[in-house]
């Protein structure tokens, strides 16, 4: 079981699971195989693996930001504190209940690039940075809530809504930029990954 749909990620090219674990400051860690920390980031905590060459992930459906999702006012300053322990990183998000899609990017200590989309309340709460190549492609991430206009037809406002991203457009962008966690074959990866929790989320056993 790999992961990828309605959770949110992590992806770091140059730190390794220690050292992304550490920064994330996880407790009550444990060492686990790839397909029971995969499917367990679905319910608690946050999993820590490095599946394929280069790219160590962090899963966790509830507890990856621990409070400070892409909406949040605060989370261009928390992915940016994190990138300064471990270097350039990638943040993606996707809940298809809500429409609730994100993805961001931190280079050489900049967030270079960040979108969020809401589509159950039509919001776009974070759009920073210039759209990079995939995302022009798609068509997705291009415009925010600011180009609104009241006067708009319903042509407008058609072509507005299919500028909003879906969970496998992030899945696109994902690929583009580093990996797309549903590719990955579970029995291709061999190494364990740690399970834990960030500061004040206590685990719920049995795990």
């Amino acid at each position: 079981m790999s992961f990828g749909f309605k959770t949110s990620w992590l992806a770091v090219r140059d730190a390794g699971p220690e050292e992304l674990a550490d920064a994330l400051d996880l407790r009550h860690r444990q060492r686990i195989d790839w397909e029971t920390g995969t499917e367990l980031a679905y319910r608690q905590g946050v999993f820590v693996a490095r599946p394929v060459p280069e790219w160590t992930l962090a899963h966790g459906r509830f507890h990856l930001t621990h409070g400070t999702d892409a909406a949040h006012p605060d989370f261009p300053s928390w992915l940016q504190a994190l990138a300064a322990r471990v270097g350039d990183l990638q943040y993606f998000h996707t809940e298809r209940v809500t429409d609730y899609h994100a993805w961001a990017k931190v280079e050489s200590g900049e967030l270079t690039r960040a979108y969020c989309y809401i589509g159950m309340s039509g919001e776009v709460p974070l759009r920073r940075g210039e759209p990079t190549a995939i995302e022009r492609e798609l068509g997705v991430g291009l415009v925010g809530w600011e180009e609104v206009r009241q006067d708009w037809g319903e042509a407008e406002w058609d072509a507005w809504h299919d500028a909003m991203p879906t969970e496998r457009q992030v899945m696109r962008i994902a690929a583009d930029w580093s990996v797309c966690p549903p590719m990955i074959e579970d029995g291709s990866v061999t190494g364990p990954g740690i399970l834990g929790f960030p500061p004040g989320v206590e685990p719920v056993r049995p795990f």
